[in-house]
């Protein structure tokens, strides 16, 4: 068969253009180190290619989110810790006040460092994390969630707002607790607490409550006991309608007993003193408050007040004391709490680096180039190119008219 010299040309030409096309190909490949230049080369997995880095994406916004929520979570355990040591402190300086030996003056200077434990105690509640955001303020972070009214007391200016954090997939963490659970919440279990008004003038002191009988029909309940004169008292529910018992003989450090419960009092209480015993959510949770009503009882003068004023320092110790160790147990729950998400934290973290790297891996196996194989390539078709263009020029050369 005879060919043309045009055809011969086109053949040619069309053979060197696609070697010279094919040697580009590996070049780019090689030069941006992926075998997927454009989605066209493989639609499939440049479509997986493209979710699998979503999800390496995405995984950096969860990793970025816990290292946050690391970061606020060790500022409030920090801080919660100095809150338990402050707690630790007061309750030492209320058993010190405890001694009966103690004078007014005594008690006086005991007042006066559990007033600088409190506003300490104020410090610690309102700590920012170092950008002006507090950290148990809820959604009001921008303000101090603890600030003291023109009586002195402290008052909780924050919300009960969370913030959450996406931490993974499906799990939103807290990076914060607001203060309110923190210093004005007490734990369910905390059982009872035992007050007596300021306005009582007997000598009667009251023990801690026990509980005897949590089966008993008024178990639950907040009581009054009420005497009726020197010797006689009854027991009266805080119920609607209130329930009270008859009224029973008072004998001086003898068990009373009632809604499955046993307190002992001592001493000669007076004809309408009283003393409540109620659960320790409805004696009054605020910590500020306990400590504040303690430090009035012992900047009070009671040398010249008899048996009468001893008691009443010693009651308000007795309730300080019960309600300062209820605020104790529960900073520790939240410190339980705030631990157990720092773990959980660590563990997400081990999770999602596992994750990200398996993204990661399966994404080089979609879109990485080998280069081992692809410079091979690379002289194979540069060679073939080279070869193809000297068969070119030595076939062009040949022609009868240089044999004539």
């Amino acid at each position: 068969m005879r060919i043309s010299t045009q055809s011969f040309y086109e053949q040619s030409q069309t053979a060197l253009g696609a070697q010279q096309s094919k040697l580009l190909r590996i070049q780019q490949q090689l030069g941006a180190g992926t075998k997927l230049l454009a989605p066209s080369d493989d639609p499939l997995a440049a479509t997986r290619g493209l979710a699998v880095s979503q999800s390496i994406a995405l995984g950096a916004q969860y990793a970025a989110s816990r290292s946050q929520a690391i970061q606020t979570l060790t500022m409030e355990e920090n801080a919660l810790q100095s809150v338990t040591a402050v707690l630790q402190n007061i309750k030492g300086l209320l058993v010190q006040a405890g001694n009966g030996t103690l004078t007014d003056a005594d008690r006086a200077t005991i007042a006066t460092t559990l007033q600088s434990n409190m506003d300490q105690l104020q410090g610690l509640a309102n700590t920012d994390d170092g950008n002006g955001q507090f950290l148990f303020a809820g959604f009001k972070s921008g303000s101090p969630p603890f600030v003291r009214d023109a009586t002195g007391s402290i008052q909780y200016a924050g919300d009960q707002g969370q913030r959450l954090m996406q931490v993974d997939v499906s799990r939103q963490m807290a990076g914060t607790d607001d203060g309110r659970s923190i210093f004005q919440t007490v734990q369910g279990g905390a059982g009872y607490v035992t007050a007596s008004p300021a306005g009582n003038a007997g000598s009667g002191v009251f023990s801690s409550t026990s509980v005897v009988d949590v089966g008993n029909a008024d178990y639950g309940q907040d009581f009054v006991i009420n005497f009726i004169s020197a010797t006689t008292y009854t027991v009266t529910t805080q119920t609607s309608p209130p329930v009270t018992t008859a009224p029973a003989s008072y004998t001086s450090g003898g068990v009373i007993g009632f809604g499955g419960l046993q307190i002992s009092i001592s001493g000669a209480p007076a004809a309408g003193d009283t003393f409540k015993v109620a659960l320790a959510k409805n004696a009054g949770t605020n910590v500020f408050e306990s400590i504040k009503d303690v430090i009035a009882a012992l900047q009070t003068p009671i040398e010249n007040a008899g048996a009468e004023g001893q008691a009443k320092v010693l009651n308000a110790l007795s309730t300080a004391n019960r309600k300062i160790t209820n605020a104790h147990d529960n900073v520790l729950s939240v410190r339980a709490s705030v631990g157990s998400r720092l773990q959980e934290l660590d563990a997400l973290a081990v999770t999602g680096e596992s994750r990200t790297l398996s993204d990661k891996s399966y994404l080089s196996d979609l879109q990485d180039l080998d280069y081992a194989t692809a410079i091979a390539e690379f002289y194979q078709r540069q060679t073939a190119l080279q070869a193809s263009q000297q068969t070119f020029v030595r076939i062009q050369q040949i022609s009868l008219f240089n044999y004539l």
